[in-house]
Formats: structure tokens, sequence, C-alpha cells
């Protein structure tokens, strides 16, 4: 990395817009800047996450989702920079695929809830599925990564699956709708 930030009160987004990595700026309410943001927060999440105690391979894969997210940020703050590939998608799906054999079938919805852990899970989970909603925005207005709105896709049902897996592991009952 070869900026590194030793003053970060510099003034210059007061007047309501910031800058890009490329030099460009952009107001703060630009899609591109929101997208940022949203990403920004579900990473943050994903650190309160991790503060609980997991599993270790729980927390591993959270600590590699939480640099993923960061690489999107970089393609978020670069435009025409692209970082995320397939083979994420693919690594998440794998992850998917391992925590979603051991859970019993669905019968019914499930509210978010049980453990603390899998609570915060689900709340990353919301916070990604708005992350995703502002990159498919982002993606109609102009030139963004199709990798990261798909990631961000597997994503949220990589937290989904997880929250019901720590739920599990606790010993706890997911929390099921009733009607």
């Amino acid at each position: 990395m070869a900026t590194r930030l030793s003053i970060i009160t510099t003034r210059t987004g007061d007047q309501g817009s910031t800058g890009l990595a490329d030099g460009s700026r952009r107001d703060k309410d630009d899609l591109r800047i929101a997208a940022l943001g949203d990403v920004d927060e579900l990473n943050s999440v994903i650190g309160l996450w991790r503060t609980e105690p997991l599993p270790a391979d729980i927390d591993g894969l959270l600590k590699q989702v939480q640099n993923d997210l960061f690489d999107m940020g970089a393609e978020l703050a670069i435009p025409g920079h692209a970082a995320l590939t397939q083979a994420h998608i693919a690594r998440l799906e794998e992850r998917l695929t391992h925590y979603n054999a051991g859970l019993p079938t669905l019968a019914e919805f499930i509210l978010p809830g049980g453990t603390r852990a899998a609570s915060l899970a689900h709340l990353a989970r919301t916070t990604c599925r708005r992350a995703e909603r502002t990159v498919v925005s982002l993606r109609r207005a102009e030139d963004f990564a199709l990798a990261s709105q798909q990631y961000l896709n597997r994503l949220s049902d990589l937290c989904f699956v997880l929250a019901r897996c720590l739920n599990r592991y606790a010993d706890h009952p997911d929390t099921l709708w009733q009607r």
C-alpha cells in the first residue's frame, strides 16, 4: 500500500463530497459511496460477530471474508478495478455446502435469534442484503464487477447457514416463525 494516512481529519468532505482512491470526488450520497459505506458497515458487523466465542473454522472463514470485503471496498474506491473473482464465490459456495450438510431440512421459516452469535450472524446477513441491493443499483447506474454482487449474494446465504450452525453447536433450537 503506497498511501498511509497520518491525518484523518482533512476537512475535504465538509461540503458533502468525498474522494475516491483514483483521485476523483463524488457526492457523499452517490451510489458508489453508498455501496462503499454499506460494505464497510457489513465488515464492521462481521468484526463485531467475531468478538463472540466462535468455532475456530468459522472465525477463520469470517476473517477471510473480512479481507475479501476490504478488497471489495477497493473495487468501489477505484472505478474499473476488480479484485474479487469467481474463485472467491466458489470458496463461499464450498463453505455453504459444507456447513449446510450438517443441518436438518427447513420445514418452517426461521426468525433471527437464538444465541447471541447466531443473532449477530443474522444481523450480518441483513446488512449484507442491504449492501447487495446497493451494489445492484450501482451496477445499473455504472460499471461495477458482477463478481462482487454475486459474492454478496452467497455471503448472505452463508450468514444464514452459519446462524443455524451456531445455534446447533450451542444446542439451542432455531427460532421458528409461527403462523
